[in-house]
C-alpha cells in the first residue's frame, strides 16, 4: 500500500495496487498547475485508488477539452489529471506521495512546449509530445 496526501493533509489517500509508469510532463498545462518547470505523474487504476479524506476539499478544473485537473481547495495541492478518453485510470500527481513508490521517471513528455529556461540533463528518453 502506498500512501499520500495534499499540502495541508486535508486530501488524503492510499493505493492498494501497481502503479504505472512515471513520466516528467512539461506541457505548459502541467508547468502552470504545478508552479514547476514539469509536473511528474503516474497512472493509477481508479480500483486501486481509495479516497480517505478530504472528499469535499477536492475541486476540478477543465483544462482542456476531456481533461480535468483536481486539486485540494484549501492548500492548491495538484492531485490528478483524469482524461475522459481513459475511464478506467487517472494520472496521480507524484509528489502528493508520503511513501516511496518504488518507480522513478522512465521519460520526459511534451520537451517540444518545455520553458526555455529548461535544460535536460539525464539520458531518459525525451517525447517532443505524448505518444
Amino acid at each position: 500500500m502506498i500512501r499520500g496526501s495534499c499540502l495541508c493533509g486535508s486530501v488524503r489517500y492510499e493505493i492498494r495496487g501497481p502503479l504505472g509508469r512515471a513520466s516528467n510532463c512539461y506541457c505548459s498545462k502541467c508547468r502552470k498547475a504545478h508552479g514547476a518547470a514539469f509536473g511528474t505523474y503516474t497512472r493509477v487504476q481508479r480500483s486501486d485508488f481509495r479516497l480517505l479524506s478530504g472528499e469535499d476539499q477536492i475541486g476540478s478544473y477543465a483544462s482542456s477539452p476531456g481533461v480535468t485537473r483536481t486539486f485540494c481547495k484549501r492548500c492548491g495541492s495538484t492531485l490528478q489529471c483524469v482524461s475522459a478518453d481513459r475511464p478506467a485510470s487517472f494520472a496521480l500527481a507524484l509528489g502528493t506521495l508520503d511513501d516511496d513508490p518504488g518507480i522513478r521517471p522512465e521519460l520526459h513528455i511534451f520537451v517540444g512546449s518545455k520553458a526555455p529556461w529548461v535544460e535536460i540533463a539525464d539520458d531518459l528518453p525525451q517525447l517532443k509530445a505524448y505518444e
